[in-house]
């Protein structure tokens, strides 16, 4: 039996599950389920906090040491 460690998809910064499909923005990703789910948000909705804080990681630069 041969057991690889092989990645499968990306992992969305807004749901934090590996999936096959979204959008990538710089270096972070967005699945599809999430990105629909924000688009149907309304601003006044209490989803809509908490995608804005989940975005922001988008603009947090990475540090690789």
């Amino acid at each position: 039996m041969l057991k690889t460690d092989k990645k499968v998809g990306d992992l969305c910064i807004v749901c934090n599950e590996t999936k096959n499909f979204g959008i990538h923005l710089y270096t972070s990703f967005i699945c599809v389920d999430c990105e629909r789910e924000m688009i149907r948000t309304e601003t006044n909705s209490p989803e809509y906090k908490y995608y804005v804080n989940r975005l922001k990681k988008i603009n947090t630069p990475q540090i690789y040491s």
